[in-house]
């Protein structure tokens, strides 16, 4: 279908939770040395204009970014992802949002590399211009499930994939489960993040049990819900599902976790959750 674009939704919950994840997980990997390849399935554009008329349509950001921003005190994951909001808006001015690759961009080091995948006609040149350098990223116009299959392992033997479809195709919540199998398969010791929307509480939880069956070992979820699940449609939350976290990730959560419950939420049902879908 290839009809939804991000620009609508850039900087609201589901970014925060899934970019404070990101940040963590980067910060556990450049504490090594040694190099650390990212994969990204559904990279988008890279960094989001705040101000464009499709941003300004929901501003969805209001809800989100700008509440944390707001905020005089904040777990120090939450300041991880401040700092980059902060270095692309210099004049304190909330103009650009980034997105996943420009996060991870921020750690990056010259011998890290980046494999961004987009396949959006409209975003995909807007990607590639905002990473020219190929020999740091390289960007491509392909599915970025097919991706999993061809790049794994990487040279780098350590590195993190993050897939995060639309799932405006409903067989997006298989293709996530199937393209996490193949990716584990080929890189046992890799990190795997699946972002996911929770539209209504029984789709959420009917794509939990299905990463559950596959049997991969160490699967921590991380959800964060603004609003009750069932009462109102649209994206009440979302959730992150990670595959070898890194070993701080959970306590880190339960510092982060309970103050975006409190500073995002909009209805006195907000929860959120840490907790495992198989343990190690």
């Amino acid at each position: 279908m290839l009809s939804y674009r991000h620009i609508y939704h850039a900087g609201n919950h589901a970014d925060i939770l899934k970019h404070i994840t990101m940040s963590q997980i980067c910060r556990h990997f450049i504490k090594k040395d040694t190099p650390f390849f990212y994969l990204d399935t559904h990279a988008g554009i890279g960094q989001y204009e705040l101000n464009s008329e499709q941003a300004q349509k929901n501003k969805e950001f209001h809800s989100g970014i700008s509440r944390l921003l707001s905020e005089l005190t904040v777990p120090e994951a939450v300041e991880g992802l401040l700092e980059i909001v902060r270095e692309m808006n210099p004049t304190d001015q909330l103009e650009y949002y980034p997105g996943s690759p420009k996060v991870v961009d921020y750690y990056t080091r010259q011998k890290d590399k980046l494999h961004l995948c987009e396949l959006h006609p409209n975003d995909y040149p807007l990607l590639a211009a905002l990473f020219p350098q190929k020999r740091k990223a390289n960007v491509v116009k392909e599915n970025g499930f097919a991706a999993v299959k061809a790049m794994l392992p990487p040279p780098q033997k350590r590195g993190f994939v993050l897939m995060d479809p639309p799932y405006e195709v409903k067989k997006d919540y298989q293709y996530v489960v199937k393209s996490l199998e193949e990716g584990y398969k080929r890189f046992p010791q890799g990190t795997f993040a699946i972002w996911y929307p929770v539209l209504g509480r029984q789709q959420a939880d009917n794509l939990l049990k299905s990463v559950k069956t596959t049997n991969i070992r160490n699967v921590l979820l991380l959800e964060l819900n603004v609003r009750d699940t069932e009462k109102e449609r649209g994206m009440a939350g979302s959730g992150m599902i990670i595959v070898n976290p890194p070993w701080t990730l959970e306590q880190d959560a339960k510092e982060f976790m309970p103050f975006l419950k409190k500073t995002l939420a909009e209805d006195q049902e907000a929860n959120y959750q840490i907790t495992w879908i198989t343990p190690e």
